[in-house]
């Protein structure tokens, strides 16, 4: 296996390390939670018909994502470099892999993550200001610049950014449940929770649903692009992890029983804003303009998590020879300024491509590729390298990153049967990388930069 090596010259800017545990469950909480708990209920209650059913694939979803996340706990402390799944994934399978996985993230992964949310953005604005469709997609682009603007100023502003619209969510999505609960009613919770008709739960609907809870899952694994940037990564980063999925599992849950307290499952299966519906229900339209603003503050929080942590991964690959010797340098703010504006134009050029639907749609069928490798490499590596020190090791081995990664094989064949096309295109664009990885890799070898 070949591994590429960084070089640091004395007196070289390197990126800050300013990152405690709050702020890493601030970015697993900020940017998870984006616009999926406003959004993906109603589907999922197109597929099962009672809340018992429902809560029971939220718990899954977050059972899985937990697992995935303890995993990364363990890679994270066991190798605590800048890059995250990209460190992991070449330290596991070799640099061709995790090259790749680098190349797919900014042509597809996150800069198509990232266009995603700018489009979910654009959407919910044009609910509150009436907007025409060139000034939607502009005000989604605007988004975009403005967020990276803001985290060319270092990671410092990125991360009181972060803090922040992560602070204001939690906080607006207290008050829209404590509302839903408290002006709710207990008679159709029990009786949505359990119906009085046997209910009978086919695989096939459950998988359906478990897609689109994955999705609203979205974003836990970007922290370990950060992990050089913790003061003490080995304790912080594990934790983080396990602290803020937990906070997004209980988030997700009780949620879903405060939309059932107001509104019938035919009412939720009927719309495609339950957040705002059931609020509207209690309180009028009116108020149903709070939901929007929150689902705003939501995905602005979710996006900048995004732009703030994906630049990492592209830093990394620089300094081992494997990418754009510019995207290795730091302004004086020690933020990556040249890969920040080359994602941030590449994501907005994204979401004038492409819908809502067919972004997502390219994202999550790459992205759980990798996400499966990443899992499964704790099992590769507990085999290949058992001297390594780990500080943090996963619970449940090897059973934990076992479910994880047939969850993540089953989501990947998911989303090649319902969009072969899409699918196709998202496997060519990330075979166009093996080109530009040769010409890479052999550059790296001729400075000397590698070593067997």
């Amino acid at each position: 296996m070949t591994l590429i090596t960084a070089t640091q010259n004395k007196g070289e800017l390197t990126l800050s390390r300013d990152l405690r545990l709050r702020d890493a469950s601030a970015i697993v909480v900020g940017t998870v939670i984006g616009s999926g708990i406003f959004l993906v209920p109603s589907s999922i209650a197109g597929e099962l018909r009672s809340l018992l059913a429902v809560l029971f694939v939220w718990l899954v979803g977050g059972l899985l994502t937990l697992s995935g996340a303890l995993a990364l706990g363990e890679l994270g402390a066991a190798f605590p470099g800048t890059g995250g799944l990209y460190v992991y994934l070449r330290y596991a399978y070799g640099s061709t892999t995790s090259f790749l996985y680098g190349w797919g993230l900014l042509t597809l992964i996150q800069s198509g993550t990232i266009a995603t949310l700018a489009v979910g953005f654009r959407i919910y604005l044009a609910q509150i200001v009436q907007l025409t469709v060139v000034s939607q997609k502009l005000a989604g682009v605007l988004c975009v610049f403005l967020l990276t603007a803001v985290n060319c100023f270092g990671l410092r502003a990125g991360k009181t950014v972060q803090n922040l619209f992560t602070g204001v969510k939690l906080s607006g999505l207290t008050v829209m449940v404590g509302l839903l609960l408290l002006w709710g009613h207990a008679h159709p919770f029990g009786k949505n929770f359990w119906p009085q008709s046997p209910v009978h739960l086919h695989a096939m609907h459950f998988a359906a649903a478990l897609i689109g809870v994955l999705w609203a899952y979205e974003g836990w694994h970007v922290v370990s692009f950060t992990a050089g940037e913790f003061r003490n990564v080995q304790r912080d980063l594990p934790l983080g992890l396990l602290y803020g999925t937990l906070l997004v599992v209980a988030i997700y849950l009780i949620a879903n029983i405060a939309y059932y307290t107001t509104l019938k499952p035919e009412q939720i299966q009927q719309t495609d804003r339950v957040a705002a519906s059931a609020i509207g229900s209690l309180f009028g339209s009116t108020a149903a303009i709070f939901i929007s603003a929150l689902i705003l503050l939501s995905i602005i929080g979710a996006m900048n998590g995004m732009i703030l942590t994906g630049p990492r991964v592209y830093y990394a690959m620089a300094k081992e020879g494997l990418f754009f010797r510019a995207f290795a340098n730091l302004n004086r703010f020690r933020a990556p300024l040249i890969v920040l504006l080359v994602q941030g134009f590449w994501a907005a050029g994204l979401t004038l491509l492409g819908t809502f639907q067919e972004l997502f749609t390219y994202v999550v069928f790459t992205g759980w590729v990798f996400y499966g490798l990443a899992v499964s490499a704790v099992i590769v590596l507990r085999i290949r390298r058992p001297e390594i020190e780990r500080p943090f090791r996963v619970p449940g081995y090897p059973w934990l990153p076992g479910l994880f990664t047939l969850a993540a094989i089953g989501v990947t064949v998911s989303a090649v049967v319902t969009a072969p096309l899409h699918a196709v295109y998202g496997i060519a664009l990330i075979l166009t990388g093996l080109p530009v990885y040769a010409v890479f890799i052999r550059g790296a070898k001729s400075s000397g930069l590698s070593k067997s």
